[in-house]
């Protein structure tokens, strides 16, 4: 929509745009990215990152204020196997750097589960056994 006011010849454009709930949540996907406060040189500053998981639009929504991301993913619960299924990459961050993680910090509401990240080309990486995995509140 243009509106013109008249005697400043003044002209702008107005874009009206309306959201809905449903719209919303069907763009929303279950993504997790992997976080820390400041990247240094060999990953995590402190040696720890946050596993972070969602239903998200973009994965840079599961970020706080000041955090670097070391990559990212989709993932899955597998029930049967009690399992957090890890797979595929970040449009925004890439695959995970799992080589920079020395502790991963995972929500206290998934202890108990496996986690395991798949490769494109089939090959497994079980975050579980590979890192030292600590729960948060």
């Amino acid at each position: 929509m243009w509106i013109r006011a008249g005697l400043w010849g003044i002209t702008c454009c107005v874009t009206f745009a309306i959201d809905t709930n449903v719209d919303i949540m069907e763009n929303m996907l279950p993504k997790f990215v992997i976080t820390t406060e400041r990247l240094g040189a060999g990953g995590c500053s402190s040696g720890v990152c946050h596993f972070r998981l969602g239903m998200v639009n973009q994965h840079k929504d599961l970020l706080r204020c000041g955090d670097a991301c070391l990559g990212g993913g989709y993932y899955r619960f597998d029930y049967t196997s009690n399992r957090i299924v890890l797979d595929r990459f970040s449009y925004d961050f890439g695959f995970p750097k799992w080589h920079l993680i020395e502790v991963l910090r995972v929500p206290s509401a998934y202890r108990g589960m496996r986690m395991v990240y798949y490769y494109d080309d089939g090959r497994e990486f079980d975050v579980s056994s590979q890192l030292r995995i600590e729960y948060s509140n």
